[in-house]
């Protein structure tokens, strides 16, 4: 047999393996996936015959680092047969209580959250918890892990994120000069980790001079606000580190119409936008914080939890570190189109 027959071979009997698999297979297929890798998927994560349902709930859908993981979540959700409903945090600590008081108030498969600030969900998420639903906590903690238990924890290295883009931007002004950085929420732990990477890098550089951490807590209008003040009172401004893309974005609009656009950003994500403007030269360097990743391996250890009774410590470790790279020119367009197919 030869090396092309042993493939086709291993194919035809992973297609033929079930009837689950085939009814991926075919729903892959219409979705551009091949029937192998469909099967193949189906196969090792136990995709359920009936839909499963699941509740999801990131910070805001006003970000698009969450909007892109509701779609990556709900594309993974129809890969593996889960419907997803969604309950928006919409920036707000108390908003998102109410939605996820909602959550625990009703029957899921499993849940999975990004909550908006450390400990502001914790007494509802362990009454679903209590009542035998596995919770995946993807990005910031809802609660440290040693008190609370999740079903495992997905997320980035937020201090090497904020390290990497941070040392970046110093390298980029030659180790001195001024520098902002404007943070996301202080009660998200991805933040908090963001702004420690930052610290690091720059405490080694007695030649930079931070000039402003004030928070704009994600939101791109108080971003606006923030830089409008900081380019009226500060004539010089070498470099600027943003706790996601779409403040530093809202930021450089600002600089644009007042002709500073000589200030070197730097965000975090590595969201489309983003890397278009990486490549065009409008942002110096992003990292990517992957949405995708986070979102869609929530759906797959959700189902493997349902389907597979996996434990969490045996089956799943209970932390996942899930980074990507930092985004420059060269790899732009690859993680472009790896966003794309929802894989980072």
């Amino acid at each position: 047999m030869t090396q092309d027959d042993s493939v086709g071979a291993s194919r035809r009997g992973l297609m033929l393996g079930s009837a689950a698999a085939a009814g991926a297979a075919a729903l892959f297929g219409g979705m551009g996936v091949s029937p192998f890798m469909a099967a193949a998927m189906a196969k090792e994560a136990g995709r359920s015959s009936k839909p499963l349902k699941a509740a999801f709930s990131n910070a805001g859908l006003q970000a698009t680092w969450c909007a892109q993981g509701k779609q990556a979540a709900e594309y993974w959700g129809k890969l593996f047969n889960v419907e997803v409903t969604w309950f928006d945090g919409q920036l707000d600590a108390v908003k998102q209580r109410s939605a996820i008081d909602n959550m625990a108030s009703q029957k899921w498969d499993f849940v999975a959250i990004q909550a908006f600030g450390i400990g502001t969900l914790t007494a509802p998420v362990n009454r679903m918890i209590e009542g035998g639903t596995p919770v995946i906590d993807m990005d910031t903690l809802i609660a440290p892990l040693d008190s609370i238990n999740v079903h495992t924890f997905l997320a980035p290295d937020n201090e090497f994120m904020g390290a990497s883009v941070t040392q970046a931007l110093v390298d980029a002004i030659g180790g001195e000069g001024k520098v902002i950085m404007t943070q996301g929420a202080l009660g998200h732990t991805g933040a908090q980790g963001r702004a420690r990477g930052f610290d690091s890098v720059v405490k080694k550089f007695p030649k930079i001079e931070v000039l402003e951490t004030q928070p704009a807590d994600w939101d791109v209008t108080k971003a606006v606000r923030l830089w409008e003040s900081y380019l009226t009172k500060y004539p010089k401004i070498d470099a600027a580190f943003f706790h996601n893309d779409d403040m530093a974005l809202a930021a450089y609009n600002v600089m644009k119409a007042k002709g500073r656009t000589e200030i070197k950003i730097g965000g975090v994500d590595a969201m489309p936008p983003a890397i278009a403007a990486v490549s065009d030269g409008r942002m110096f360097a992003t990292v990517r914080n992957p949405s995708c990743r986070i979102h869609g391996g929530a759906i797959i250890a959700g189902v493997a939890a349902v389907m597979n009774g996996a434990k969490t410590g045996t089956d799943i470790p209970k932390h996942i570190i899930t980074d990507g790279p930092v985004v420059t020119k060269a790899n732009a367009a690859g993680m472009a189109w790896m966003e794309e197919q929802f894989l980072i």
